[in-house]
């Protein structure tokens, strides 16, 4: 058994961040980096708009 990240740079912010390529939020197949994420969610939060999902392997490597 292996494992797989992706090194990528986040669609927001441009910074290189490692990702599960199968479950990180992404926009237009951009990866989105987990600070950038929370702060989306916390914003959309306090305006009562639905949250990003963001699944709980998203930022930890997928099994392959």
């Amino acid at each position: 058994m292996g494992y797989l990240m992706l090194m990528g740079a986040c669609f927001a912010c441009r910074r290189p961040f490692m990702c599960n390529p199968h479950t990180v939020p992404s926009y237009d197949g951009e990866p989105i980096c987990r600070d950038c994420i929370e702060r989306v969610n916390a914003k959309r939060r306090l305006t009562g708009r639905p949250l990003w999902p963001v699944a709980p392997d998203a930022y930890e490597a997928a099994e392959c």
